[in-house]
């Protein structure tokens, strides 16, 4: 199939993301999050992780795109998914609108039903720029954080459960967990090689402040904790209870354990990102955590989309 060329301004250049250019993207990512956030929020392993996606084709489903000096300012990628990042420096010249364009021509010619894409709500430009190009919202997803100036107070389980750290072997059996928990909501299950790309072989992962619970042998919850560099934060990536296990404050047990953890190694804050769908935001405002940002998943049918970029053989 023929590679598709995003239309850009005069003096940029484009080209497809190879493994050897993840910590320059991962500088851009960090760049725009500043911008937004006031700090970066990305790890390398997350940039990685998001490369080797099953279904996307880095020679086709990624670009790059660098200014006259050769700095990298821009990059695109999609297949269900899609990402759009520009360097604040280079907003306001039509990069954001090409490569946005180019997302929705390249999931067009691979057949895809409709692509989403996840943006700060405080970045009402793309925002804005989306709305324009037909997408809707779909879910809200907040960030929430948790203030430990103190300690956190763990309680005590309920009779017949332990709690743990993860511990090298606990990854499969944590996979199935999860995927069940997050089968109400998601809209496809996981591979266990995809799931831990993302989890426990990011080199971010954190098992001895990750909490897992047993109810007998048997594993019913899990708080799955990275350790990002420079955020002097502790974030929890995954949290879910078995479906039978709920309402037992199960779930607060692990965030409390995890919250504990993160204190003794020197945070004084842990974050995790929740969303409408999952129906959670109330259990972790229960457990006396805030809001500190705020995005929305937005999504774009591709259903009689007609062609807006030009086929090429070159880049």
């Amino acid at each position: 199939m023929p590679s598709l060329v995003p239309s850009l301004p005069p003096g940029y250049r484009c080209r497809p993301t190879t493994a050897g250019d993840v910590p320059a993207i991962h500088a851009l990512v960090t760049d725009c999050e500043r911008q937004v956030y006031g700090r970066a929020r990305s790890d390398v392993g997350a940039i990685a992780a998001d490369l080797t996606r099953p279904g996307l084709t880095p020679e086709s489903d990624t670009v790059l795109v660098h200014d006259p000096a050769g700095r990298l300012v821009a990059r695109a990628w999609v297949d269900r998914r899609s990402a759009v990042d520009v360097h604040p420096e280079h907003r306001g010249r039509g990069l954001g609108t090409a490569l946005l364009a180019w997302t929705l021509e390249r999931a067009r010619q691979a057949g895809t039903a409709r692509v989403v894409q996840t943006l700060p709500d405080a970045d009402t430009d793309a925002v804005a720029l989306l709305r324009a190009h037909g997408y809707e919202p779909l879910v809200t997803a907040w960030l929430l954080e948790f203030a430990m100036p103190d300690e956190p107070a763990v309680p005590a389980p309920p009779a017949g459960m332990t709690v743990r750290p993860f511990r090298p072997g606990d990854g499969p059996v944590t996979h199935v967990l999860v995927q069940d928990a997050f089968d109400e909501w998601q809209e496809r299950r996981q591979a266990y090689e995809e799931w831990a790309a993302h989890i426990v072989d990011r080199p971010t992962f954190a098992p001895e402040r990750s909490a897992l619970a047993f109810a007998g042998d048997h594993l019913v919850g899990a708080a799955l904790a990275l350790d990002v560099p420079g955020t002097n934060e502790g974030y929890l990536e995954q949290v879910a209870v078995r479906h039978d296990h709920r309402g037992r404050g199960i779930a607060r047990l692990l965030l409390r354990h995890s919250f504990r953890a993160f204190h003794r190694t020197g945070s004084r804050s842990c974050t995790l990102w929740t969303h409408s769908d999952t129906g959670a935001l109330d259990l972790y405002l229960r457990v006396g955590m805030t809001v500190r940002h705020s995005s929305t998943v937005f999504r774009r049918d591709l259903e009689g989309l007609d062609g807006c970029l030009a086929p090429s053989s070159s880049r």
